[in-house]
């Protein structure tokens, strides 16, 4: 088969199965003292690594979220915060995914401005409508 439906959900790679299976039994609060919830810091904390290698970052660059909207909202957020004071315009695209565009809206409700840019029919960025 050939799966081509991959915005929510994508074949999970054997390496990455047997990851999540061996954390499922690391059963522990990883904030906690406790045995249990050493090990399952250490497990994160040994995750956290190693996507850091993968992508050339220090393990304190990554930060771990439990989906897209926890990490879009993280994001966007920090984006905003570290735009000088008064530049602070929030520019998406029409296809975003729904957690950032229902963000983005939140935001705007909040006071944020927001341009939403529209796409042609490939989805791809108009330049006329985006000087617009």
């Amino acid at each position: 088969m050939i799966y081509l439906d991959h915005n929510a959900i994508t074949p999970v790679r054997p390496e990455a199965r047997a990851a999540v299976l061996a954390a499922l039994d690391a059963f522990g609060n990883p904030s906690s003292v406790h045995a249990a919830g050493r090990a399952a810091r250490d497990l994160l904390d040994r995750a956290r690594e190693q996507v850091a290698h993968a992508i050339g970052a220090r393990a304190a660059e990554v930060v771990l979220t439990s989906g897209a909207t926890e990490g879009a909202a993280i994001a966007i957020r920090g984006a905003l915060g570290a735009a000088p004071a008064g530049r602070t315009r929030l520019v998406v695209t029409a296809v975003e995914h729904p957690c950032v565009l229902s963000l983005a809206r939140a935001l705007e409700k909040g006071g944020t401005p927001l341009t939403v840019v529209p796409v042609d029919r490939r989805g791809l960025v108009d330049p006329a409508a985006f000087r617009a």
